[in-house]
């Protein structure tokens, strides 16, 4: 029995790494096809049927590439960086719940790595260890370009971190509970009791927070000042060529997934959707589609981070200081004591 459980745990690690790999190979392309139609122009067509073989082909380049590590940097460092970046980045989907449970031979499948009491803790430890990949990369290319945009990071990192804790916590005083699967169980369907079940409807003003703290975790644009071209050169990875940089690249890619998955599960009910009790169909079948439809709303955030970054301009530092530490922090706080008054007087009436 406990030989069985370890493989469907192997099987379902491989399989969520081999989906993560393929979604960020093809944002790469997604994101050169939303730019190309926002800006009116065709985007990568020629490589394959659409371009569809575009990421296969800017994989091979990376990979091929040839590896350029300069003569005045730390060479351990200057390689640990974007491995620890890519490590961080991965790991984080392994609390996430990708569906109910499945139940095949008698047997019941969790389709959830681990569900730990703490998996929004574990969450948290996982991103604030992942800009150590950048900071590393960034001192260790021995450049001054790159240690500014690892110090823009490292900035950047821990003033948002602060607003979106605090912006979970609102939630967790509606939840009662630090594991994702339990919140995403407590959100069943779309519609109970007279009310809406999704914790955005709940919580909207954390969901507000968090999306914009989101977006400055993964360094997207408008908070990309970590590798800003026309001030930095490249940033942190200015030094970084073949592998290694694609490694850096990927980690922003698969971030932007984890960030989607976490906020569909979150707020949008995670694998649940609307009527999903009244179709009349199997446990199973259920199942089957409430991991499509926590995949399309992924998809519908990655669109979202996609729009975003080629519609508004990038800010300035101290707008993005400004930004997280004078209007995020006081309104996430603000969010706290009101979501505590509401509780209070609920409990009351």
């Amino acid at each position: 029995m406990e030989y069985a459980f370890v493989l469907e745990k192997l099987i379902l690690v491989t399989v969520i790494f081999l989906i993560t790999l393929g979604i960020a190979a093809y944002s790469t392309l997604a994101e050169r096809k939303i730019a190309g139609f926002i800006q009116g122009r065709v985007g990568p067509h020629r490589a394959g049927p659409w371009g569809m073989f575009q990421p296969l082909a800017d994989g091979g380049k990376m990979f091929f590439k040839e590896e350029i590590i300069p003569a005045e940097s730390n060479r351990f460092l200057f390689i640990a960086g974007p491995s620890l970046a890519l490590l961080t980045a991965s790991i984080g989907s392994a609390v996430i719940p990708w569906g109910r449970a499945l139940t095949i031979g008698g047997r019941t499948i969790e389709l959830q790595v681990t569900d730990i009491n703490v998996g929004l803790l574990y969450i948290f430890g996982v991103v604030s260890l992942g800009v150590y990949g950048i900071m590393i990369g960034g001192w260790a290319s021995n450049n001054k370009y790159s240690l500014m945009g690892a110090i823009r990071a490292a900035s950047q990192n821990i003033s948002y971190e602060i607003a979106m804790g605090l912006s979970i916590i609102a939630l967790l005083m509606v939840t009662g509970t630090l594991s994702l699967k339990g919140i995403a169980a407590q959100q069943d369907g779309f519609w109970a009791d007279g009310w809406f079940t999704w914790n955005v409807f709940k919580q909207p003003l954390s969901f507000l927070i968090f999306i914009v703290c989101a977006f400055a975790e993964c360094n997207r644009t408008p908070f990309d000042l970590p590798e800003s071209e026309n001030e930095l050169v490249a940033g942190y990875h200015t030094e970084y060529s073949g592998f290694k940089l694609g490694a850096f690249l990927f980690a922003e890619y698969i971030n932007m997934f984890v960030s989607s998955a976490v906020m569909s599960t979150l707020y949008f009910g995670g694998y649940n959707f609307p009527f999903m009790h009244d179709l009349g169909l199997s446990e199973n079948v259920v199942a089957i589609l409430g991991v499509l439809a926590l995949f399309a709303k992924i998809f519908f955030f990655i669109f979202f981070f996609m729009w975003i970054r080629w519609t508004i301009p990038r800010f300035r530092y101290d707008q993005l200081m400004n930004l997280g530490w004078k209007t995020l922090i006081p309104l996430a706080i603000a969010n706290i004591v009101i979501t505590g008054i509401w509780m209070t007087v609920k409990d009351l009436i």
